[in-house]
């Protein structure tokens, strides 16, 4: 008996950015290219903003992860091992390759105090607010 794969996947986009997502991540690997878009998560607290990346299969030191000029970029490379010849694929969903994300921080932050952990295949950022540069002000009319 043969395994086939069910398709759960019948991909109806609901915005008009999954339908990009989609188209260019397709393109991609029909040509032969290899590209990988961890999936983000991104919640405020009134202390902090996290930054919530999946990204199993990476080692902690194969992550590069730069701030500049109020940009925070993460990048890496999940790379497939071949180096098991016995086993016989029937499919392959998970990503593979390279990934690069980038994230505008708001001017409310401390930069200086960014934090950043690898568990169970999440990337975790802690980007800490700065009290002294609150967003929100009340200005009173004269």
């Amino acid at each position: 008996m043969s395994i086939i794969r069910y398709n759960t996947n019948d991909f109806t986009p609901t915005t008009f950015s999954a339908l990009v997502d989609k188209f260019f991540n397709d393109s991609l690997a029909r040509s032969g290219g290899s590209a990988f878009v961890p999936k983000v998560d991104i919640v405020e607290t009134p202390e902090a903003f996290e930054v919530h990346l999946a990204v199993p299969g990476i080692s902690k030191e194969d992550f590069k992860i730069e701030l500049n000029d109020n940009y925070l970029t993460v990048s890496g490379e999940r790379k497939f091992s071949t180096e098991k010849k016995d086993k016989n694929y029937h499919t392959i969903e998970t990503q593979y390759g390279a990934f690069n994300r980038s994230f505008s921080l708001p001017e409310n932050v401390d930069a200086s105090k960014i934090n950043a952990k690898y568990n169970n295949g999440i990337l975790e950022l802690t980007i800490p607010k700065d009290e002294k540069k609150a967003l929100k002000q009340t200005i009173k009319v004269n």
